[in-house]
């Protein structure tokens, strides 16, 4: 019985040692990607289910297709887009962003206040105004915002009274200061007056709270960032042909799979594209993800044989190198390999740690065609 006991115990051990290593190996595989999307951790799905901004929704389909892949890289204004909500709760036309999710790296390029205009409220008599000037200030002094030295004029311009819709301003110079002393964002302050800058009592325009009304109305912070990322992926000399590598952007070793005849066959193929997908959800990555919900990363696979075709993309290095490889002309010289030769960024839309709701393009995560090299 004993005997028996040890046995399956002994047994046992191999496989045990098996999964922990494919269950540390998937944990540092999903460390490399998580590099190449730029995070350390995944960030935590929100808490409660939330609806992300319109705008931001809006602005990801403007970007990219429904896989994720940019449509047109010169859409976006760098590469990141980041929403915040109004965290006052309380004061009408005052209004504090919390910027701490900001990475230091992260240049600001611009910077919006979206406010919802309301529809106006029914007056009695007739209508004597149809405009009014909207300011828009940076508070400096917290306690004092209405003092000479309490604020600073960052926008303003005249807004019609007529229907309800968004209004964006400017406010970047205020955004960079804030960033650069976390301590000097006492919020913003606007106010509503009349076209020769009386002011109006009550103001015949509202703008929509962060307390009163619906989340899809909230006023929003957007900052178009840039964090310096772009073209920072591998190059292209660091894949040994592409067939095996799972991520492209991420060089996580894993190990070869299927028969060796399955294989042998592959490098009798031409070289081309082949599908990748890369699903989100299966990677547990679909609670703070919002899309897409994956994309089709592709990959290249297959030989490179001599004489190289056009068909092959060949450049020129690889026709030399192929040349030199079939006539033997040098020890050591292998054939040329099937890389991706054109490459795409994606885009995706995801929660922050935070629960903010951000839009970033990465380079050079599609391989859109592929090439002998």
């Amino acid at each position: 019985m004993l005997g028996t006991v040890l046995l399956l115990l002994a047994l046992a051990k191999p496989v045990c040692t098996s999964l922990a290593a494919a269950a540390s190996q998937r944990a540092e595989a999903l460390k490399r990607l998580l590099e190449v999307f730029g995070m350390e951790d995944p960030p935590p799905p929100p808490a409660h289910f939330k609806q992300p901004p319109q705008y931001m929704v809006d602005l990801f389909n403007t970007v990219a297709n429904a896989d994720g892949v940019t449509k047109n890289p010169d859409i976006l204004e760098g590469n990141t887009v980041r929403s915040f909500l109004d965290k006052t709760h309380g004061e009408k036309m005052r209004f504090l962003f919390i910027l701490s999710s900001v990475a230091k790296n992260e240049k600001i390029l611009t910077a919006e206040l979206h406010l919802f205009r309301l529809w106006p409220r029914a007056t009695d008599g007739p209508k004597r105004h149809h405009f009014c000037q909207v300011s828009v200030y940076q508070v400096l002094e917290k306690n004092e915002p209405d003092t000479p030295g309490g604020k600073k004029l960052l926008a303003a311009r005249l807004v019609s009274l007529q229907g309800s819709g968004w209004e964006v301003f400017a406010i970047t110079q205020a955004v960079r200061d804030w960033t650069e002393d976390e301590s000097s964002n006492q919020g913003l302050l606007v106010t509503v007056q009349g076209l020769g800058g009386s002011p109006l009592d009550p103001p015949p325009l509202q703008f929509a709270s962060s307390r009163d009304h619906h989340e899809s109305k909230k006023p929003m912070l957007v900052l178009f960032t840039d964090d310096g990322r772009r073209g920072a992926s591998l190059p292209m000399a660091s894949f040994s042909g592409g067939s095996h590598a799972p991520w492209h952007g991420a060089a996580i070793p894993l190990p070869l799979t299927g028969p060796r005849s399955t294989r042998s066959l592959d490098r009798l193929q031409p070289c081309q594209r082949h599908p990748l997908s890369v699903d989100f959800e299966e990677i547990g990555w679909s609670g703070w993800i919002i899309s897409p919900r994956g994309y089709n990363a592709y990959h290249c696979k297959g030989s490179c044989p001599f004489p190289l075709g056009e068909n092959m993309r060949p450049t020129n290095h690889a026709t030399v190198q192929s040349i030199i490889n079939a006539l033997k002309l040098s020890e050591g010289v292998s054939s040329p390999c099937c890389v991706p030769d054109k490459l795409y960024s994606i885009n995706l839309l995801y929660f922050d740690d935070d629960e903010n709701v951000v839009l970033k393009q990465y380079d050079d995560m599609v391989a859109g065609s592929c090439g002998c090299h």
